[in-house]
């Protein structure tokens, strides 16, 4: 079909012949291939997508195109890469441009694989080596994305001998095992000239103890493994609390946000109390206080979002920030230059705090433990104003006091 803009007489002919040919007085058009083509197919399927348009009327690329037929990955078909394979007897002297650096034809010098020169072959005309062999494997798609695709079946049999030779040294130890032994007897000879049905199960249960597999560790003697992740007798969090209108237990993330145990225990002593702190740590403040940033500029007319421009949020909340404080240092000078007191600022030391003096060894204050309607010391918890600590021997007192009560 043609391509290019038609005259007004040139579209009228082909009008034209179109109508004779769908009337079927003019002969049908003919493809490369000689197949007719009908003239009743709409234009959209007649034409072709420019990549792989040829300039020639054809339903070729309406067609499946055809399977590769005949062997595949031999010898004689060449069908797969040769890798490294030369075409032929090398060159005598340098070819015009051929690679400088080994003088194949085949490549350049920039993709040359060869251990550069000190002068190359362009200017010796020494070594020259031999062209490669470029082949232009023709693949369906399935053969493209095949995994196994150009790989040679052959390889497989130096594992099989790699296997066998392991065998074979493994029998020898156990022979020359059991001649240290002493004599054996009738299973062990079937277990030495490799007759025995529970061979392959020993086998594996070796291989099994000696495998180091990711996420645990196994003690061949004991026959116990130590998980590297969590202990499987901790008792998992949607199982600390079986009441159904407790904490939700979210099985896709495998999350418990709220406190299962909340107002049933101490807090002290619960190993877990919900997943919500991951919520407060990391950057997540900071990425709170920038979303709610974003959403103030936004409100005071300016172009900013978070999610479609976070690059920009991020700085602008720094400028913000950075102005921030120079206007709030810049109003601290001002007040402090027209009232003074700048010598106040700073904080006086706690050496001369009257409430940092600790008398009669205490670490605490008078008042820092309260107890059963009573202030005392926390560091002994004693009752008696200006007492002489006893340390932890009169917080075990204390407890002790407390049983007998």
């Amino acid at each position: 079909m043609q391509q290019s803009r038609l005259t007004k007489e040139e579209y009228r002919q082909a009008k034209d012949l179109d109508a004779a040919r769908k009337a079927g007085t003019a002969p049908a058009e003919v493809d490369d291939e000689g197949r007719e083509i009908n003239p009743h197919t709409p234009q959209f399927m007649l034409k072709a997508p420019w990549y792989v348009d040829n300039g020639k009327v054809s339903l070729k690329h309406q067609r499946a195109p055809e399977k590769r037929k005949g062997p595949k990955f031999t010898e004689e078909d060449n069908y797969w890469y040769a890798r490294g394979k030369r075409a032929g007897p090398a060159a005598t002297k340098y070819r015009k441009g051929a690679c400088e650096n080994c003088g194949a034809m085949t490549h350049k010098t920039r993709d040359c694989v060869e251990r550069p020169r000190k002068k190359g072959a362009k200017w010796t005309g020494e070594n020259i080596k031999a062209d490669e062999i470029i082949q232009e494997v023709d693949l369906d798609w399935d053969e493209k994305r095949d995994r196994w695709n150009g790989y040679d079946p052959k390889e497989h049999d130096k594992v099989i001998e790699e296997y066998n030779q392991v065998e074979e040294a493994r029998k020898k130890a156990k022979a020359s095992e059991l001649d240290k032994q002493g004599p054996t007897t009738t299973s062990e000879a079937k277990k030495i000239a490799g007759l025995s049905d529970d061979e392959d199960e020993q086998d594996d249960d070796k291989y099994a103890d000696a495998a180091d597999m990711p996420g645990q560790h196994v003690n061949q003697k004991t026959r116990t493994t130590i998980r590297n992740l969590r202990i499987r007798e901790d008792t998992a969090k949607y199982l600390l609390n079986l009441d159904t209108d407790s904490a939700f237990y979210d099985p896709k993330t495998r999350s418990m946000r709220e406190n299962p145990l909340e107002g049933q225990q101490n807090e002290d002593d619960i190993d877990f109390s919900g997943d919500n702190f991951v919520r407060y740590t990391g950057d997540a403040p900071q990425m709170a206080k920038v979303q709610m940033f974003a959403w103030q500029a936004s409100d005071r007319g300016n172009e900013v979002h978070l999610q479609a421009n976070p690059t920009q949020v991020a700085i602008l909340h720094k400028e913000y920030e950075s102005k921030k404080d120079q206007v709030r240092d810049t109003t601290q000078k001002s007040i402090l230059e027209k009232y003074g007191g700048e010598e106040y600022l700073e904080a006086p030391p706690k050496e001369l705090l009257l409430a940092q003096m600790f008398i009669n060894n205490h670490t605490t204050v008078w008042g820092s433990y309260w107890s059963e309607g009573q202030w005392g010391y926390k560091c002994c918890r004693s009752y008696i104003k200006n007492s002489y600590c006893t340390g932890q021997a009169g917080i075990e007192a204390q407890k002790a006091s407390q049983l007998i009560k």
